[in-house]
């Protein structure tokens, strides 16, 4: 694979009384440059408690303190169907391929009620992207289904869901064109597309993102900022130990901030560390360690503020509470029903265990939404189906209703 693989702290930027003066601007208001943030990425283990003890500090004035939350949902796999071959995907599949699978509007609508059932709220839809382009199989099975696209297939599942159950859809469908995009928000009250990273070094012969035509970083900023014009609540998120530097991570996270600075409309940032598997491309590639997923995060949460920062629990088992240490703020869809199809090899946390580890580090679990509190507002405000079941789903402060 091209490019040096991370240091994980090859220098110390700064020292020790420079960074905790640095820190304490910080948390008093002053903007984190990125300098300061170059350096804190790359902290050493002595520096580390400083460094999150600030994040910490940035959580309680910028968040409703003391409150963690998380989406009960159910995992909704249409396609597995892909024209991408990242190297470190397990989810993705050829036609040809065993487990190779598209859902029926049965299949769909079985895993949608029986997650009603279990007090589930989100519809999380994931989905291999545009796979017909490539395949005559994918363009032959959406017309027996009587679609023209994926797209246009996924669009009439997202309107099946919310019309039939209480669940509120959640898609993350790959790059979209703005005029998909619209189409898309009349069933989602938010959408989703990580933007993993604006290194471009992954796109190089024998990276993560080689034959990877949708992970070009400028093409998915293109779909934020779109969902930015639009105003549809969104979530996005970094992929960690790729072979991408500090220095692209703190990038990264700075496009992601001016981004929303410019639209508001960024609800959350996920911090995914990459998982080893002993079927990818890349499965002797180095996973980041716990300290550095720790500085990742702590670092976003300084950069970002008011904005949600999640890091899935599953990937961190099983000392996940950690995280709260570095100022995360949610835990993600959390699922009683469906497996993570993307990380088949890490099950969710059961959520009594959830609850009582968050509790234990003096934290109350909420259950939200797909869509965030702040953003419920918004997304009533226009008349219609996805309106009202938003507004029959959500308690007075905009998170779930009979929350648990």
């Amino acid at each position: 694979m091209p490019g040096t693989r991370l240091q994980m702290y090859p220098s110390r930027a700064m020292s020790l009384p420079t960074m905790r003066s640095c820190l304490e601007e910080v948390q008093s208001g002053a903007p984190l440059t990125r300098t300061m943030a170059v350096g804190l990425i790359q902290c050493s283990d002595q520096e580390l408690p400083y460094l999150l003890s600030a994040a910490r500090a940035v959580r309680e004035r910028f968040c409703p303190p003391g409150i963690v939350t998380y989406s009960r949902k159910v995992f909704i796999p249409l396609t597995n169907l892909c024209r991408d071959y990242c190297r470190y995907c397990t989810f993705r599949r050829d036609p040809n391929e065993a487990g190779a699978h598209t859902m029926t509007p049965e299949e769909v609508l079985r895993v949608a009620r029986a997650g009603e059932r279990v007090g589930c709220r989100e519809a999380l839809f994931s989905l291999g992207d545009k796979p017909e382009m490539i395949f005559p199989e994918m363009r032959a099975h959406l017309r027996q289904l009587g679609y023209k696209s994926t797209l246009e297939y996924l669009e009439a599942m997202c309107e099946l869901v919310l019309r039939e159950t209480k669940l509120l859809p959640h898609a993350n469908p790959g790059l979209l064109s703005a005029g998909w995009m619209r189409r898309l928000r009349r069933t989602n009250p938010s959408m989703g597309l990580m933007l993993e990273t604006t290194s471009t070094v992954l796109l190089r012969p024998g990276g993560a993102h080689d034959r990877a035509p949708d992970k070009v970083p400028a093409l998915r900023l293109q779909t934020i900022e779109e969902a930015g014009k639009q105003r549809i609540p969104f979530t996005t998120g970094l992929l960690i130990g790729l072979g991408e530097t500090p220095e692209d991570r703190v990038d990264t996270l700075l496009v992601l901030r001016e981004l929303h600075r410019r639209y508001g409309h960024i609800q959350e940032v996920i911090i995914q560390n990459f998982r080893s598997k002993p079927t990818i491309p890349m499965r002797h590639w180095p996973e980041p360690t716990r300290g550095d997923l720790l500085r990742t995060v702590a670092v976003a949460r300084l950069l970002l503020e008011k904005i949600n920062v999640q890091a899935p629990p599953n990937l961190s088992a099983p000392d996940y509470e950690e995280l709260l240490s570095a100022g995360i703020n949610d835990w993600g869809g959390i699922s009683p029903l469906t497996p993570d199809y993307i990380n088949p090899e890490a099950p969710w946390p059961h959520l009594e265990e959830l609850q009582q580890r968050t509790k234990a580090a003096g934290f109350e679990l909420k259950q939200r939404l797909p869509v965030y509190p702040e953003y419920v507002e918004a997304v009533t405000a226009t008349p219609g189906l996805l309106a009202d079941k938003v507004r029959s789903a959500a308690d007075s402060q905009g998170y779930a209703r009979n929350s648990q």
